[in-house]
């Protein structure tokens, strides 16, 4: 019995479609992802320039444009909510 209800707990319903309005605590959770990609973007870009073997600059640059792809991404579905997402 107990099992089942971790079980239920732990599945999630996905949503097929955003919703028309987001709420207040949802725009601020978007936000910090927003600004948790820029902040580690930065700072990918910081340690790259500090670094000297060209191996490590690159594993770093590589991680910082990540971090730009995800922000580019969460910007992109913020001006366009109609559009469905570009795969």
């Amino acid at each position: 019995m107990m099992q089942q209800q971790m079980n239920v707990q732990n599945q999630q319903a996905t949503m097929q479609q955003p919703p028309q309005v987001i709420s207040t605590k949802d725009s601020l959770y978007l936000t910090d992802m927003m600004s948790w990609n820029l902040l580690a973007m930065k700072k990918a870009h910081f340690f790259a320039s500090q670094c000297q073997d060209q191996e490590i600059i690159a594993a770093i640059e590589r991680a910082g444009q990540m971090h730009q792809r995800h922000y580019q991404k969460i910007l992109s579905h913020l001006q366009n909510p109609n559009q469905p997402p570009l795969q």
